[in-house]
């Protein structure tokens, strides 16, 4: 992350004094694809009802970065928007540097202690304090398919160890299609690799390399293994990767033309949002080896410091908009996700959320809830962002061998 220090003050004394207009909330996000962009209008139109006005501030890129590169020269230069899709421990990096707002009084009023389980709860906190709020947890290690691609190439069901899923790919393959759509995006390449490792090494292995960052376990014969089935998976891929978004590569797998994607299940979102129909038009299981854990991504808002009482009113009425059960409901149906709040009825949900919001709990009590370190869940945004790099370079260099890219991990792991 971009350090603020030498502007921190002169930019909270400029954020203070940015004239605000009445009830304007200006919201920064990169929900731009289909089930994405809808899930956006649907907070738009919560706020509009209450009389506040919606300025859209969209910046187009999946991972979230080129936001976050227009968010900080926003800031530094005194002009921060109301609410920044910011989430993990990048919450924690822009509420040091004194820009966050105090969400308490909203937080105290509607309860939110009592409506989001504790793990969720202190990512959106600093110092004991609410300074963001979040919306949904994501569920990052799935596997989605074609049934009919499935059908054609004599594959009886979603595979669930990485034996099945190789066998089924060669069985894609054979029939003249792509077994695996994938976007050529670095954090394409670092989700696929988390669900692998994860699939791999299990949910402590997953915790001591991805959270803990332990070397020994970088340095592992699982660690090992895991980077040569990543290989592997980048065998079945289609020459035309590099550079296609996520949301082009969900498109494979729903019109045909490719058997499985490894993605987020905001790719059921763009599914729902195209009126596919789950269990008939498209597929949904955990990735390989990942049945009994749980990679949570979790989407927030963190609420920057304004002047104007009017844009303060605008803005708690928006944090507690989007804790509210209109809001969590309508806004996971279309993007894919599940509710954050507790105690959400579940009826209007598909199958697919349905198990997501099960393995949810129950891998809460197992200790196979883990934190996505791809989506910036688990660890400093300069560190993730130094080993996606290496998942990234290995995947894209045939040449990088197995053990030049576990040192290199090792290294991007001990990143200041």
């Amino acid at each position: 992350m971009l350090k603020l220090s030498s502007l921190a003050a002169a930019a909270a004394i400029a954020v203070a004094s940015v004239a605000v207009h009445a009830g304007e909330v200006e919201v920064l996000h990169w929900w731009t694809s289909g089930g994405e962009a809808k899930s956006a209008g649907e907070l738009k139109k919560i706020m509009q009802s209450k009389g506040h006005t919606w300025k859209d501030f969209a910046v187009a890129g999946g991972g979230g970065d080129a936001a976050m590169t227009v968010l900080k020269s926003r800031v530094v230069s005194g002009n921060p928007p109301a609410a920044a899709q910011i989430k993990g421990p990048a919450i924690q990096e822009w509420a040091a540097e004194g820009v966050l707002a105090n969400l308490d009084s909203v937080a105290k009023a509607e309860k939110w202690d009592s409506l989001l389980p504790k793990v969720v709860a202190d990512v959106m906190k600093y110092k004991g304090n609410y300074v963001a709020v979040p919306v949904n947890v994501h569920r990052v290690n799935w596997v989605w398919a074609n049934p009919d691609v499935l059908k054609k190439a004599g594959v009886a069901g979603m595979p669930k160890n990485y034996d099945e899923f190789f066998a089924a790919a060669d069985k894609i393959k054979a029939a003249g299609l792509i077994p695996v759509a994938h976007g050529g995006q670095n954090w394409q390449d670092f989700t696929t690799l988390e669900s692998v490792v994860l699939g791999v090494g299990g949910a402590k292995f997953y915790t001591d390399a991805f959270v803990k960052l332990d070397a020994k376990a970088l340095g592992s014969d699982t660690m090992k293994k895991s980077f040569e089935t990543f290989r592997r998976i980048k065998s079945y891929t289609d020459p035309a990767s590099p550079g296609r978004d996520w949301n082009l590569a969900t498109a494979m797998v729903m019109q045909g033309k490719a058997g499985f994607q490894f993605m987020g299940d905001w790719a059921k979102g763009d599914f729902i949002a195209a009126g596919k129909v789950p269990g008939k038009d498209f597929l949904c299981a955990a990735a390989p080896g990942t049945a009994n854990a749980f990679t949570f991504n979790v989407d927030s808002f963190a609420m920057f410091k304004l002047k104007s009482n009017d844009a303060q009113k605008a803005q708690n009425d928006l944090a507690a908009a989007i804790m509210g059960p209109e809001f969590q409901e309508v806004f996971n149906l279309n993007k894919g996700s599940i509710p954050v709040r507790l105690g959400m009825k579940m009826d209007k949900f598909d199958d697919c959320a349905k198990m997501s919001a099960k393995d949810f709990v129950e891998t809460a009590k197992t200790g196979g809830l883990v934190p996505s370190i791809a989506h910036g869940m688990a660890v400093r945004p300069a560190i993730s962002g130094a080993m996606q790099d290496v998942a990234s370079q290995f995947w894209n260099d045939d040449k990088m061998t197995v053990a030049d890219a576990m040192k290199k991990m090792t290294a991007a792991a001990a990143t200041k």
